[in-house]
């Protein structure tokens, strides 16, 4: 084909929806084409555009088993936490205290803490939730998760601890818990999120960080005090339970 305005060859060009290919990018056959073909290699199923549907479902169904959970607060912690733990049990309290109060309790639904949250909140006849995701290492939803999915993506399982939680709580844990916290400040700090308490049990645990917060964060202007407010560290679990009263 010629343009007709410079008389140079014009290259070869396919569009595909909104997307417009041209040279070597344009493909043979056709969309439908491709679809009913039963023949060829199965590459397709993961490709980013597949993906997206894949990531769609996810949503969709978070959305669809959450929608109507009521109010609801996340617990997080360390799967590493051992049933002898005294985290364990204060995590088991904690479950049980938000159900008694009115919430659903929702966790990463593995073991440890997040055991202990689903198993205080199954045993005092909640509402316990988990939400897992595939990880290397499979270790599967707890025993007292009575409402369950596993993702395949953070982003879509992160999305759903924040829409349908009115804050966390957070126990000891390691990079999984604290990329939940610090995630849960960052949208607090940036209006993304509102009334949304972050509670942190454990002062032993968790005042090394918060001195390295004040001491070298903030002194260096890297955030502002106010930022220290935005969550609450405690290890009375009626003190952590008390940002969590229904009004």
């Amino acid at each position: 084909m010629t343009d007709q305005t410079s008389g140079a060859k014009r290259p070869r060009e396919h569009h595909r929806g909104p997307v417009r290919l041209r040279r070597a990018q344009v493909e043979s056959g056709t969309t439908d084409q491709r679809l009913l073909d039963s023949r060829g290699p199965t590459d397709w199923v993961h490709t980013d555009p597949w993906r997206v549907l894949r990531i769609q479902s996810e949503f969709i169904e978070g959305f669809g088993m959450l929608a109507e959970l009521g109010p609801a607060v996340s617990v997080f912690g360390s799967a590493r936490t051992k049933p002898d733990d005294t985290m364990y049990a204060l995590a088991e309290s904690v479950g049980r205290g938000l159900v008694e109060l009115g919430h659903a309790v929702i966790t990463g639904g593995g073991p440890g803490a997040m055991e202990a949250a689903n198993k205080g909140a199954s045993k005092a006849g909640g509402v316990s939730v988990g939400l897992g995701i595939e990880l290397p290492f499979e270790q599967g939803l707890n025993e007292w998760v009575d409402i369950g999915i596993t993702f395949r993506y953070f982003f879509a399982r992160k999305t759903m601890f924040v829409k349908y939680s009115q804050g966390y709580i957070v126990m000891p844990g390691g990079f999984g818990t604290l990329d939940e916290l610090f995630e849960a400040i960052t949208l607090a700090q940036t209006q993304r999120v509102t009334s949304f308490p972050v509670v942190l049990l454990g002062t032993a645990y968790w005042s090394g960080l918060i001195d390295w917060l004040r001491e070298t964060v903030l002194a260096d202007g890297k955030i502002v005090p106010a930022d220290l407010d935005r969550f609450h560290l405690t290890d009375d679990v009626d003190e952590a339970l008390s940002h969590f009263a229904l009004r």
